[in-house]
């Protein structure tokens, strides 16, 4: 098997245990949870994307990674990253903590499929090996920041439930 091959295979392979395991562990907690922890531990993960800065250091990766790749994911990496600190340090200031978990769930997403994009279209299965240590993170991480953002996602589109009525007070006339 070519390492294209090998690449492509385990790109798709590994969205399947980390969706079993979300789905099995993550899923119903973030769901049963108040709006705002669930979205905060979204955002804790999703802090360490400052971590995709790694594609720009030379021997780590390889000198023939394309730079139309490298830098592209780097930076959607640490703004990412960013974004979901500063939803984390505005937790008391809900309407900025909204607005900002809305943030990197936008950027989040857009860099990551944009990522993809630029590896098909550069060929990135072909140079794999270019990734060096880098490619775990492609292979094992990316995966569960896609469904991550996706949960997130579903998490601020689900309709809150209405307050129940307080049937200790007469009822207004």
């Amino acid at each position: 098997m070519s390492p294209a091959m090998i690449f492509q295979l385990q790109l798709v392979l590994c969205y399947v245990p980390w969706l079993l395991c979300f789905a099995a562990y993550a899923w119903p907690r973030l769901r049963a949870m108040d709006p705002v922890a669930a979205q905060r531990a979204i955002a804790t993960l999703h802090s360490f994307r400052f971590f995709g800065l790694v594609f720009l250091v030379p021997g780590v990766v390889g000198p023939s990674l394309p730079a139309g790749f490298a830098v592209f994911s780097a930076y959607g990496d640490l703004a990412t990253g960013a974004l979901a600190m500063l939803a984390l340090l505005t937790v008391q200031i809900r309407p900025l903590f909204w607005a900002l978990v809305i943030a990197f769930n936008a950027v989040g997403a857009t860099d990551l499929v944009v990522d993809y994009y630029h590896g098909f279209q550069l060929g990135l299965a072909t140079q794999a090996g270019q990734l060096g240590a880098a490619y775990a993170i492609l292979i094992i991480y990316v995966p569960l920041l896609m469904i991550t953002h996706v949960a997130s996602v579903r998490l601020l589109a689900r309709r809150q439930p209405a307050a129940a009525p307080d049937l200790s007070r007469p009822a207004a006339a």
